[in-house]
């Protein structure tokens, strides 16, 4: 067996891509950690907890989307996991059945501010802080000090790409060749 079989094998994975795209995303779709809700509440209008929490859920289902899309092995797999979240945004119990439309509407305004910052290219500004910078303003975040909570904000982004990229690989596999095949041989191209 040759390393460039096992790209193969990691391009494949175990189960289907549909199974997989689903295990991926329910690494987005957990919880945020208790301290974030509690940062970003703290900052915001009325201080309201839900709101953070429902922001940051937004956040990392949106960066969770974009890294798939930018690290991905296979090209079906971004719109595979847009279908997964999809659907598990369909299922979601912190969801009423009425408010499924309204929640899948709040996404994508969001996943379309996310990608645009995600996308964005700037010498002053790192991508973590243009996410970040989308996260405080659908907080309706007023901090005291904008920079600090740019750069705390940054730093709950970082978290959430690095969980994400960490799960993309775990679920779908990593392309391992040696160093002197380019992807494109490996492909036959």
């Amino acid at each position: 067996m040759t390393e460039t079989s096992g790209f193969w094998r990691a391009l494949r994975g175990d189960g289907t891509p549909r199974a997989r795209a689903g295990a991926y995303v329910s690494r987005l779709t957990g919880e945020p950690p208790a301290d974030d809700v509690a940062w970003l509440a703290a900052i915001m209008l009325g201080h309201d907890e839900d709101h953070a929490r429902w922001e940051l859920r937004y956040a990392m289902r949106a960066i969770g989307l974009l890294v798939a899309e930018r690290d991905a092995l296979d090209d079906r797999t971004a719109s595979l996991v847009a279908e997964a979240l999809e659907l598990a945004l369909e299922r979601d119990p912190n969801v009423a059945a009425n408010m499924v439309n309204v929640a899948g509407a709040q996404f994508e305004a969001r996943l379309a501010a996310y990608r645009e910052a995600f996308h964005k290219r700037s010498a002053r500004e790192s991508q973590e802080s243009r996410l970040a910078r989308e996260l405080l303003s659908f907080s309706s975040a007023v901090p005291g000090d904008r920079e600090r909570a740019i750069r705390e904000a940054a730093g709950v982004i970082a978290r959430q790409a690095a969980t994400a990229a960490e799960a993309l690989r775990r679920a779908f596999g990593e392309a391992r060749l040696p160093d002197d095949v380019k992807p494109s041989e490996a492909l036959g191209g």
